[in-house]
């Protein structure tokens, strides 16, 4: 990795590692910051966040919100690795093998093995942690699609995933179709339905009562708010108990952005790592 930042002079210190990996599953170079705690030793196992959409970390005040988490619950051991997403969004993030309707999401397989085959192996290579003691993925909207996508796939390799806003009406035709039922055509839970049970996998969900204004089946509940529930509900259909092994968390007034995302940073950081 290149590029250390010199830590700003506060009581607990992070460094923020930039670094560039040139992707052949993605034929594209992917901006990557690595936010390590001052007081990490070699010798330990720190947990490892991984978190899509990195280019809106600042935006976040994420090093501000990383900092007062670890202050607060007495310097956990814990990395962030921000990924950032490149110009062909869309198509990287999503379900990988099961683009939507309109064919986006069709990099996401590709984007799967950039995770597991380019970025781990960076990440234990040049941070020198060969081993965490655990990898927790979180993204935002569609991001957060791709992380779910991702932890679902690969419950071997994840212990939580946190969802804040996601694409979760992702669908396979049009909703305009006098077929289409949501039971059968958002993407993401018809591959929960299909999957298998990993007891220990935790998910944590967030949506702002203003993410959007769309109620598709009139229900008086906007559409991301539905979905979410809705996926929380197939969730519950394989074996998850939504007390002990999912955390919703509604914002009122929250809406689809950044800020929105910041306010409830804080809350998964604890539920993730402080529970």
């Amino acid at each position: 990795m290149s590029d250390l930042m010199p830590p700003e002079k506060t009581s607990l210190t992070i460094d923020i590692i930039a670094t560039e990996i040139e992707s052949e599953h993605l034929d594209r170079t992917v901006k990557v910051d690595a936010y390590v705690p001052g007081f990490l030793e070699k010798h330990q196992r720190p947990a490892l966040l991984l978190i899509n959409d990195g280019q809106d970390m600042p935006t976040m005040n994420w090093i501000e919100v990383f900092r007062d988490f670890l202050q607060r619950k007495g310097s956990i051991p814990l990395i962030a690795v921000a990924m950032h997403a490149g110009t062909d969004r869309k198509m990287e993030y999503g379900t990988a093998g099961v683009p939507d309707y309109l064919g986006r999401g069709a990099k996401a397989a590709a984007y799967t093995k950039f995770i597991f085959e380019e970025l781990l192996p960076t990440i234990r290579r040049e941070l020198g942690y060969p081993e965490f003691s655990e990898k927790v993925f979180a993204g935002f909207s569609l991001g957060g699609l791709s992380a779910l996508d991702i932890v679902w796939a690969h419950p071997h390799e994840f212990t939580k995933v946190g969802v804040f806003s996601g694409s979760l009406w992702w669908r396979m035709i049009d909703q305009t179709e006098p077929d289409y039922d949501d039971d059968k055509h958002r993407i993401m839970h018809d591959l929960v339905r299909k999957g298998n049970y990993a007891p220990w996998l935790k998910f944590f969900f967030c949506t702002g009562t203003l993410d959007e204004t769309n109620d598709r089946n009139g229900n008086g509940i906007i559409d991301s708010i539905d979905d979410t529930l809705g996926l929380m509900t197939e969730l519950e259909g394989k074996g998850y108990n939504r007390s002990s092994d999912m955390y919703y968390l509604e914002l009122p007034d929250g809406r689809h952005d950044v800020a929105t995302w910041g306010k409830a940073m804080p809350v998964f950081l604890d539920w993730a790592f402080a529970g």
